[in-house]
């Protein structure tokens, strides 16, 4: 079967907030399918599509109560198919979400385990009994900073969620179970949906003795090797490719976010025995300090450059020739990159400096949708205007700890609201419906972006461009080679196949002297109008970038 994963240009579509064809206030299916050329002239050739199933959308999608189903906020199965048909026409090729880990708990499945005593479907769950005193079976803390257990009086038995409670997991040692999932990803890759980014896959298996963690002393402890990355997983795993994957042309990205090392994501993705063709890890995400920095202000969040081209080094070297990689700033669990990584005051330079850097590097790189315009975190005026179950499970922790002021700046900062805000689409949208639309959306959109021949999104298409044809082979298949690593201002490499490039991209606010300039060598790509050359000495402006062929 192909690679053709390789070698192109993917994008996240985050579908409920990307656009809205009927202007009821939600973003659908067809919305997706009127911007399919706007993608393909962007240079795209694979695109990401979040969950659309059935659900109450606690969870933005992810507590699917019918796998089967399209939510009708999104349209029908027909959308679907015409959808998928479009993009086929146009050359792209399209992943969606699946969600092995866990169901909504409107499923019929939890619905009947909950209620009916002869249930089959509670053995599709994990459910335990009381502990001796009557309270939950055991210390474990999940993801939404609260108890892995919720209560079911009427069975008398708590239930495992590492999510929120509306999200209960899933049991991978109940092999119908596995074979019911297996029918799930049959049905739409049957339908002709090209793979899958898979959801929280590290977490299937759990720590089945279910004993307290010792981590720490604390009434609930956050210890996810009690449910991440478990040897148990890679039998499911096995399982699963022998039975599903491994009979179609399609692409797999496992979510491996609890991933800590290279060696875990090798067994996941090695060309050899691993189980998917990539894995997303996050470790790249978060070199800014503003996770976990509610006691920051502001002027102490500093991007850690050394740290951040250490990080994507280490990838590289540890996985070059054993598995491929899939690059990205950020997705829908992560504020935007221009906040993070760039700046809001200089917008169009560190927008392009990042999407230069990210797209020469190696792997398949994934565009995050707005991150093309340089759209950034929002501004929310009140904690109440969150709307993510994480967010607001912080809120309800930290309130007795920290004032309103405290944590609104925090979770302005860290929020997962922040990627989940409006496309922004032109200067006269109007939101008809729940969702946020970043208040900067009249200077920051996509249709004022295609009149300027100097904006961000035509800078991109050229450096896609760019990346798809004439320096194809260096960005995708080329050796990568950081240059002046110590340098804690500027991100530098090399990428050498048939031809040698370079890329210089100066991460700070700040001019930065950089080295000895070699007029020989070809400017292919600069987002600022001339060179700055002081003493034989390349000048770096804040966020200033080049892609150079060194002659």
């Amino acid at each position: 079967m192909g690679k053709w994963w390789k070698d192109v240009v993917g994008y996240q579509i985050y579908p409920s907030v990307f656009n809205d064809s009927n202007n009821d206030g939600h973003g659908d299916i067809n919305g997706i399918s009127d911007k399919l050329e706007y993608l393909k002239d962007l240079g795209i050739g694979l695109i990401w599509v979040g969950p659309i199933y059935r659900s109450p959308k606690v969870d933005n999608g992810y507590d699917v109560s019918d796998f089967y189903n399209i939510d009708e906020s999104y349209g029908t199965l027909d959308d679907v198919k015409n959808m998928l048909a479009k993009a086929k026409s146009l050359g792209i090729r399209v992943i969606f979400d699946l969600v092995l880990n866990h169901t909504s708990s409107k499923h019929e499945w939890f619905i009947d385990a909950c209620n009916n005593v002869d249930s089959k479907y509670r053995d599709y769950y994990i459910f335990k009994d009381p502990n001796d005193e009557g309270g939950r079976p055991n210390n474990w803390k999940g993801f939404f900073e609260e108890s892995v257990w919720t209560y079911v009086p009427k069975i008398n038995k708590y239930y495992m969620h590492i999510f929120s409670k509306e999200m209960p997991d899933l049991n991978w040692d109940n092999k119908e179970l596995r074979q019911e999932m297996y029918k799930v990803a049959r049905y739409w890759l049957d339908m002709g949906v090209d793979g899958f980014r898979l959801d929280a896959i590290a977490h299937l298996a759990k720590d089945k003795t279910f004993r307290d963690s010792k981590a720490y002393k604390d009434d609930l402890v956050y210890d996810p090797s009690k449910f991440s990355n478990r040897k148990e997983l890679f039998k499911y795993l096995k399982e699963f490719k022998k039975e599903v994957l491994d009979h179609y042309d399609c692409v797999t990205i496992g979510e491996v976010g609890g991933c800590a090392t290279t060696d875990e994501a090798l067994k996941y993705s090695n060309y050899k025995t691993g189980y998917f063709n990539m894995v997303f890890n996050f470790d790249t995400c978060w070199e800014n300090g503003a996770y976990g920095s509610i006691d920051k202000s502001d002027s102490e969040i500093k991007t850690n450059v050394y740290n951040l081209k250490l990080l994507f080094e280490k990838w590289y070297k540890d996985i070059d020739e054993k598995a491929w990689l899939p690059l990205y700033w950020l997705n829908h669990d992560h504020p935007r990159v221009v906040s993070q990584y760039g700046d809001i005051y200089y917008r169009k330079e560190s927008a392009k400096m990042l999407g230069l850097t990210l797209l020469f590097m190696y792997g398949t790189p994934f565009i995050y949708q707005g991150e093309e315009i340089g759209m950034s975190n929002v501004n929310h005026k009140s904690l109440d205007m969150f709307k993510d179950v994480n967010a607001v499970n912080i809120i309800n922790e930290y309130k007795d700890k920290y004032t309103e002021k405290e944590i609104l700046r925090f979770l302005n900062r860290a929020s997962r609201d922040n990627a989940r805000s409006l496309m922004q689409w032109s200067s006269n949208q109007v939101n008809h419906g729940d969702f946020y639309l970043n208040e900067n959306y009249k200077v920051v959109n996509v249709e004022d972006n295609l009149k300027d021949k100097d904006s961000i999104l035509n800078f991109y298409k050229k450096i896609i461009d760019l990346r798809n044809n004439e320096y194809h082979d260096e960005a995708v298949y080329g050796k990568f080679k950081l240059i002046y690593r110590k340098n804690k201002d500027v991100f530098a490499y090399q990428k050498i196949k048939d031809k040698k490039i370079m890329v210089i991209s100066n991460f700070r606010d700040y001019i930065v002297n950089f080295r000895d300039y070699v007029s020989e060598n070809k400017i292919i790509m600069h987002n600022y109008k001339d060179v700055m050359v002081v003493n034989n000495k390349l000048v770096l402006r804040p966020f200033e970038c080049y892609l150079i062929e060194i002659i």
